[in-house]
């Protein structure tokens, strides 16, 4: 069991992954550094859960 991902977080991340899918990489820390590049967020939990999800969509689409 996990932490349901809210709407806002999905479409969120879904957008930034699919306008910029060659940027994001199998690393955290990495895509944590290019959300905060493209999004301007007021804080860093929303940023770290937006970087967790694209982490998860490019281990996912490498299977």
């Amino acid at each position: 069991m996990g932490r349901i991902k809210t709407t806002l977080i999905k479409r969120t991340t879904l957008k930034l992954y699919k306008d910029h899918k060659d940027r994001f990489k199998n690393d955290f820390e990495h895509n944590k550094g290019v959300v905060d590049e493209l999004l301007i967020t007021s804080s860093k939990k929303l940023r770290n859960i937006i970087a967790g999800y694209a982490t998860r969509l490019v281990k996912q689409e490498k299977k």
